[in-house]
């Protein structure tokens, strides 16, 4: 019966294979990225003594969506909102600043990390009402490339905005893996010292600029020397602090923070009016979620 089978094959011809599509590689990369912040910064005096004091709280979501392109390279699109609201001595300044706007990037990510990116972030700036002359369309961009391969890499980027001064200005800096639990992100504007000392946790040593230029609306504080209407704002708070973060759970990562808010600015820049306070203790917390 062997032979009869083999007989058989063989005279039906050649055995025939049907070739089978291989396996699509696996995106190692996140598609869904969620961000939730809340920053508190306790009262300080105003410089000015006329202006007295203030606090500040600060809030921001986003939510992206990855669009991949080919190989590594993505389109990412998502939104934004940022808020600064400010409670204190009534002194004129805003009480709050907004912006709500959408992301549009180009970007090469590796690891869910992006080593280029080019954004652009359109939107309206502003502190009540939002009118065509809040539109802005700030953006940024970077590019990572190794100094020393799996060791150093350096960071050149550019940021640009037209409610912001100067309307064109320089980050970046260098990242350096001491080992994999420690690493140094030294890349303005949010320089940090990492530890990680396993999957689940991660403390950082913080410092950073964070701002948002604004236009607002009727600007009459208690200083007679700054008097403006329809005027663009940036303002900023340096920080520097320590945060933890814990990525136990499932696609979720969250954060808590204190430290220093070494300066607070309102600036008029167009109006060459700057109103500054003195440090204050700030807490954080905050939620990364990825799919």
């Amino acid at each position: 019966m062997l032979y009869l089978g083999a007989a058989a094959s063989a005279l039906a011809g050649p055995v025939t294979f049907e070739a089978q599509p291989a396996p699509a590689p696996q995106d190692e990369n996140s598609h869904d990225l969620f961000y939730y912040e809340t920053t508190y910064t306790f009262r300080s005096d105003f410089k000015e003594s006329k202006l007295g004091h203030g606090d500040s709280l600060y809030d921001d979501f986003s939510y992206d969506h990855r669009f991949l392109i080919t190989g590594k390279w993505y389109l990412r699109a998502g939104v934004e909102y940022e808020r600064y609201d400010f409670d204190g001595t009534d002194n004129g300044l805003p009480d709050h600043l907004q912006a709500a706007y959408g992301h549009l990037a180009l970007e090469y990510v590796v690891k869910d990390h992006a080593g280029v990116s080019i954004e652009v972030d359109p939107g309206v700036y502003f502190q009540d009402n939002a009118t065509w002359d809040a539109f802005d369309v700030p953006g940024k961009a970077f590019v990572t490339f190794p100094l020393k391969k799996d060791k150093i890499f350096a960071v050149v980027a550019v940021g640009w905005g037209a409610f912001q001064d100067p309307v064109v200005a320089p980050g970046g800096g260098i990242i350096w893996l001491f080992s994999d639990k420690l690493r140094l992100q030294a890349v303005f504007p949010k320089p940090a010292l990492v530890y990680q000392p396993n999957d689940d946790w991660e403390v950082r040593a913080i410092g950073e600029l964070n701002f948002l230029g604004a236009r607002t609306d009727d600007v009459l504080t208690t200083e007679r020397k700054l008097q403006l209407h329809d005027a663009v704002v940036q303002y900023s708070e340096y920080r520097a602090g320590l945060q933890v973060g814990y990525s136990g759970f499932k696609h979720f990562k969250i954060i808590a923070g204190a430290g220093a808010t070494i300066q607070r600015n309102f600036d008029f820049f167009r109006a060459n009016q700057s109103k500054r306070m003195d440090p204050a203790p700030y807490v954080r917390i905050a939620m990364e979620a990825k799919f």
